[in-house]
């Protein structure tokens, strides 16, 4: 493909199909969260069910701890992607469009959201590997397959750092690196990926210490664990959604962004904070540091916002997403195999937890005098 033709016309084979024409990858994206919410609510709902609600009733005066953890572990996982899959959403269909590329691979872009749905739901044991109730075997598997859930997040980086090089390119980058400093340095979504995916390879690399049967032992219940989740979340999640925010203000008011260099500002302020936060965790000091610069990153996005919307009314342009190429559908399989590696990966540790006898403990109604 002729890259310096790209945004003239759009070739015939990724022009829109009157007939049978594919989802548009965000909303593909949206119903594989939202198939996998559905799915993993049902472990915190059988734990509301039949474990809190006999006790809120007065029915019963005990707790199943080990059934419930096991039931709770079936939702604590997959839930996050209630806030990872827009931010996954973004990089794919806003990044390559803002910055001037193109979409590498949609169809590796949909292969990334169908390894979430059928990964991402049957490994919460992990967060249990200290449990003495459920088995060693149950929690080796739940290991491996934990360790499957990196591979759609390498595919993600792979897209985007390929569409990124379509962009330099674009914009005249020749040989081998020479397309890096035909980057848009000063452009905001520019900044916004590199901090992003900074932030998720170190977040990324702390969570495989974490998913470690051998490795989480040591790391257990510590501030690694909590520096971990701050940078996936509060780093490369929440730098996106400022992102989102900053395009889709003006669609949203008709009110252009004040200015472009508090937007960076802000941004690197984040960046740093964030990095100040959870890299020295264990030196609890340092991080009222990083906390407060994240306070003031925090202040200075809602202050561009406001200050946006007394500015100059704008004509938004038609809002669009990254050029979409080969699709690859349906649901069907992907939905089985969720629930199929969730039954496998849970019946047994629930129906072992089942038959055991005398696992109850006595329920402590919250407020209640001792």
């Amino acid at each position: 493909m002729d890259l310096s033709r790209a945004d003239a016309r759009e070739p015939a084979h990724l022009a829109p199909r009157e007939h049978g024409k594919p989802v548009p990858l965000a909303m593909f994206a949206n119903v594989a969260g939202a198939y996998l919410w559905a799915w993993t609510a049902i472990g915190a709902a059988l734990e509301i069910l039949f474990q809190i609600l006999p006790v809120a009733f007065g029915l019963r005066n005990t707790i199943d701890a080990g059934l419930s953890r096991v039931l709770f572990s079936w939702t604590l996982h997959a839930i996050v992607y209630f806030w990872l899959i827009p931010a996954y959403i973004a990089y794919y269909t806003l990044v390559p469009r803002a910055i001037g590329g193109r979409l590498y691979s949609d169809s590796m872009a949909r292969v990334s959201f169908i390894l979430f749905l059928v990964f991402a739901m049957p490994i919460g044991i992990h967060h249990l590997f200290a449990d003495p109730q459920v088995g060693l075997g149950f929690k080796f598997l739940h290991a491996v397959f934990t360790g499957m859930v990196s591979v759609p997040t390498l595919l993600t980086v792979f897209t985007i750092c390929a569409s990124v090089e379509i962009a330099g390119r674009l914009r005249g980058g020749k040989g081998a690196f020479g397309w890096l400093t035909a980057l848009p340095g000063q452009n905001p979504m520019m900044l916004v990926i590199a901090f992003s995916f900074v932030m998720l390879g170190l977040g990324g690399a702390g969570g495989l210490i974490n998913m470690s049967y051998q490795l989480n032992t040591t790391v257990h219940n510590t501030q690694w664990v909590t520096g971990h989740f701050h940078l996936i979340f509060g780093g490369a999640i929440v730098i996106m959604y400022f992102a989102i925010a900053y395009e889709l203000w003006p669609q949203l008011t008709g009110r252009a962004i004040v200015s472009l260099k508090l937007v960076r500002t802000q941004l690197w302020l984040w960046f740093i904070g964030m990095l100040v936060v959870t890299l020295p965790w264990h030196y609890v000091g340092m991080s009222a540091v990083g906390g407060l610069i994240l306070a003031v990153s925090g202040a200075l996005f809602i202050y561009i916002l406001a200050k946006s919307q007394f500015g100059p009314a704008v004509q938004p342009q038609g809002f669009r997403f990254s050029t979409a190429v080969h699709p690859v559908e349906p649901f069907g399989l992907w939905v089985a195999l969720m629930i199929g590696l969730t039954v496998v990966n849970y019946s047994v540790p629930i129906v072992q937890l089942l038959k055991l006898p005398q696992t109850s403990v006595p329920a402590v109604v919250v407020g209640a005098q001792r």
